[in-house]
């Protein structure tokens, strides 16, 4: 019988290793990546959701913003898309369909191959030989069927030489935004498994973060008070207030854990 040669303190440790974090040794899991990034994305969250607010509050004390075509149309739009949700189950095949043409489409863009692609009522998939994590979260953060629109109402403007009409550009917008916006709140709390590609709460800081840049945007393209370099402003000043907090507290913070050292 061969003697059992003593196991190296190296492997002891590598096998203590792979015994409490499950993984093999070398190999770093995209979860211990992704979730510090969601935490670092939570800054640029608190900022953006700041300066919109601020916008928002600008724009609603401008004289007749609320009232005006582009914000009434876009409200209407809105609640005719949501009462659509709630009513009219047909459209969710359709949702499903645009859900997956945009993991397709961000395919594409990356310069990946669609192998197949199925559609149905309650879900599909997309099997491809690329994949990132743009790829997986863009169907939550890009409004396939509102940038669609866009290019319809353009199309027509363009090709037709129709007059503008700004109430039909923003109902539309509204319409297929609150949608996208349903739509992406319901997939989420089915439990969707693109949300475990990065992990949940990173996926849902992008998330929030691309939805909220999308609505800022059109706020400030819609309002006659918000300019692009005042809203650049107000980001970096609310960017510059936050860190001075953040900063603020871990300094409170260390100074209450040296004391009791």
């Amino acid at each position: 019988m061969a003697p059992k040669r003593p196991r190296s303190v190296k492997k002891t440790r590598q096998s203590l290793y792979s015994t409490l974090t499950g993984v093999e040794v070398g190999y770093v899991p995209k979860r211990w990546v992704k979730f510090p990034t969601g935490i670092l994305l939570l800054l640029p969250c608190i900022v953006l959701t700041l300066s919109f607010y601020g916008a928002f509050l600008k724009s609603a004390a401008h004289g007749g913003f609320l009232l005006s075509e582009e914000v009434s149309g876009f409200a209407i739009g809105g609640l005719v898309g949501l009462l659509w949700f709630f009513s009219c189950t047909p459209l969710r095949l359709l949702y499903v369909m645009g859900h997956e043409l945009t993991h397709a489409l961000w395919v594409w863009i990356h310069g990946g191959r669609v192998h197949d692609f199925h559609v149905r009522e309650d879900g599909g998939h997309v099997v491809t030989d690329r994949t990132n994590t743009l790829i997986i979260l863009a169907p939550y953060f890009f409004p396939f069927y509102t940038l669609c629109w866009v290019a319809a109402y353009g199309f027509a403007l363009f090709c037709f030489g129709l007059q503008g009409f700004p109430g039909l550009l923003y109902f539309g917008l509204g319409f297929t935004w609150f949608l996208h916006l349903a739509y992406t709140v319901w997939m989420i709390q089915k439990g969707q498994p693109d949300l475990e590609y990065g992990g949940a709460f990173f996926s849902l800081t992008v998330i929030y973060l691309a939805n909220l840049s999308f609505i800022s945007a059109l706020l400030v393209i819609a309002s006659p008070s918000v300019s692009w370099i005042g809203f650049a402003g107000d980001l970096l000043r609310n960017a510059t207030e936050v860190s001075a907090v953040i900063v603020r507290v871990v300094e409170i913070i260390v100074q209450s854990l040296s004391r009791l050292v």
